[in-house]
């Protein structure tokens, strides 16, 4: 099976680096699927999950805030604000700013305020959403 290069950095880290068969993350346009062989491209990142597929068909999620995704002939990149594996999401942390993003929506007296506080509730439903899919694949 083909593969290519992968790199998943964040500002604090590099998060994972190796060879794998595909992986799926969440464009500003839709889903995107990459594979070996796909067109360069850079796009925009949604929080969300990357899913990514190694060569003997095992799959890792990784949660991003957000970034940038660099697609050239042998090597991709994820440049994300924030990024973690999914085993690492704290899912307590994650609902209480859930729950704090649609209080803040809420009581909103500014525009300003609720775009800040729409931005952070769609982060913390994208690592809820990174959780639920881990439950899923391991029938949790």
């Amino acid at each position: 099976m083909y593969t290519f290069q992968l790199e998943i950095v964040s500002a604090e880290n590099s998060i994972f680096s190796g060879a794998v068969a595909s992986l799926v993350a969440s464009g500003e346009l839709g889903e995107l699927g990459v594979s070996p062989g796909h067109a360069p491209l850079l796009t925009s990142l949604k929080p969300g999950t990357i899913k990514v597929t190694d060569r003997e068909g095992n799959e890792e999620h990784f949660y991003v805030s957000g970034g940038m995704l660099e697609i050239q002939p042998h090597i991709t990149t994820v440049l994300a604000d924030t990024a973690a594996r999914a085993d690492d999401v704290d899912e307590a942390a994650a609902i209480a700013a859930k729950e704090a993003a649609e209080a803040a929506m809420a009581d909103q007296n500014s525009e300003i305020e609720y775009s800040a506080a729409a931005a952070e509730l769609a982060e913390a439903v994208a690592q809820l959403r990174t959780l639920q899919a881990i439950r899923k694949k391991v029938g949790k």
